[in-house]
């Protein structure tokens, strides 16, 4: 069994149909062969072989020029038919029959006649030879003049990508190709969800949030940007850093987008509440008891800074958390999607208050059921017919059998509005809101 030499080649002799030619012996004709293989890892071997896939025509005689990293360059040239031409100096014009009477000082010598065009053919059979072979040098010259065309377009297509990396030096072409650097970076699962995105605002006319436009750096990136903070709460300082643009351009772009998020993406698709009946068409199997539930509700905490008023640190503090908090609800449908998400509120607000000004009720409808945690609800405040399912209390020692499966029916439920409270809070931005952005908390919460 023979492989082929040329790299990233895998053609071997018992599987394909291809020939295979050993090096030449003479120098000069194998360091041309070597030269277009480009093989820098080992020299050939008196075993080593070349497929005829690599010569044009599988003509070796020419020397290898078919490749992996040039075969899309090489432009197909068919050689024009020669022309079949007709010897005119064969025709016999002895058997000719002419019957002219010609006075004796004007007959024309039949020999010197055919002396004449013999003459003129071989005079045009060498011209056309000529422009043969000067025709075969033009496509060879035309050929190599399109490769370097390529290659130089190719050339200034990288130097441009380096000059932008000079002076931006970091870009979604940096993370663009790995999936798992677009997680890590944004939070989307993949490629394909943030070029979604991006095609979602490609043509968005903007308003930035400083009155100045950004136009050094692009909107893809832009998005990026914007989303780095979210995702890992990148400081201003080394976003700039990054992306080769001073601490307020950072703060321009970022304050922009968080806008544009929210009212584009939150105030569109978190419009509507699945129905009672949609949620059933996807219902898991712990839901069984709860057929007609519509939503699972909970409260969750964000650490802020301390306020500088009294007032204001009173209101923020969480007995619970022992910290300053903004608190803010959140809904999500049996499956586990996230259909509500509230404005934040004062840490020291009521799980019931937040719920009865945050309009989630607005969206119940009688035979609806939710699904929440213990004394998260009272029935004085829930529409007509709208009912809450919550674990039951211990007003004993210990409770009983009933009330024990009750807690853990209703607790398997519940863990996809845990789990959906788990995914908001991958977002680095709300494990901590810096004062400067305590007056967007509620719009950075909903996007």
């Amino acid at each position: 069994m023979v492989n082929c030499f040329v790299p990233k080649c895998n053609h071997y002799s018992e599987r394909e149909t291809c020939r295979f030619f050993r090096f030449p012996k003479d120098q000069n004709v194998k360091k041309k062969w070597l030269d277009n293989i480009r093989r820098a890892d080992k020299g050939p071997s008196n075993n080593s072989r070349v497929c005829s896939c690599h010569f044009i025509d599988g003509n070796n005689a020419k020397g290898p020029s078919i490749f992996s990293w040039n075969k899309e360059k090489i432009f197909k040239f068919e050689s024009p038919e020669k022309r079949k031409r007709r010897r005119t100096h064969d025709v016999v014009l002895d058997n000719l029959d002419i019957n002219i009477n010609v006075p004796e000082q004007t007959q024309i010598d039949l020999d010197d006649m055919n002396e004449e065009i013999t003459s003129n053919i071989n005079t045009n059979v060498s011209s056309t030879r000529s422009n043969l072979n000067l025709d075969n040098s033009n496509v060879s010259k035309v050929q190599n003049d399109s490769e370097n065309y390529l290659l130089k377009m190719e050339i200034e297509k990288l130097t441009n990508e380096i000059k932008l990396l000079k002076s931006q030096p970091f870009s979604f072409c940096v993370i663009g190709n790995t999936d798992s650097l677009i997680t890590y970076y944004t939070g989307m699962p993949n490629k394909s969800v943030i070029d979604l995105l991006f095609g979602i605002f490609k043509s968005l006319q903007i308003n930035y949030f400083l009155g100045w436009n950004v136009e050094r750096i692009n909107r893809n990136d832009q998005i990026l940007m914007t989303l780095m903070k979210l995702r890992l709460n990148i400081d201003f300082i080394d976003l700039g850093v990054r992306f080769g643009c001073s601490r307020k351009t950072v703060t321009n772009i970022v304050l922009t987008w968080i806008h544009i998020f929210h009212t584009i993406l939150f105030k569109t698709f978190m419009d509507n509440v699945p129905s009672q009946q949609k949620n059933k068409a996807c219902l898991p199997t712990v839901f069984n008891n709860f057929l007609n539930c519509r939503m699972v509700l909970d409260c969750t905490e964000i650490f802020t800074a301390i306020p500088g008023k009294m007032d204001l640190q009173k209101l923020t503090y969480s007995n619970y958390k022992h910290r300053n908090t903004l608190k803010g609800l959140v809904g999500v449908a049996p499956n586990g999607v996230l259909t509500f998400c509230s404005s934040l509120y004062p840490g020291s607000t009521s799980d019931k208050e937040i719920v009865k000004h945050s309009g989630v009720l607005d969206v119940f409808h009688s035979g609806d059921l939710i699904l929440a945690d213990k004394g998260f609800l009272n029935s004085d405040i829930l529409p007509d017919g709208v009912s809450v399912n919550i674990p039951p209390f211990l007003g004993a020692p210990q409770f009983t059998p009933n009330q024990v499966t009750k807690t853990l029916t209703i607790a398997r439920a519940r863990v996809h509005v845990e789990r959906a409270i788990n995914r908001i809070k991958g977002f680095c931005i709300l494990e901590f809101i810096p004062p400067k952005l305590l007056p967007y908390a509620s719009k950075i919460f909903q996007d």
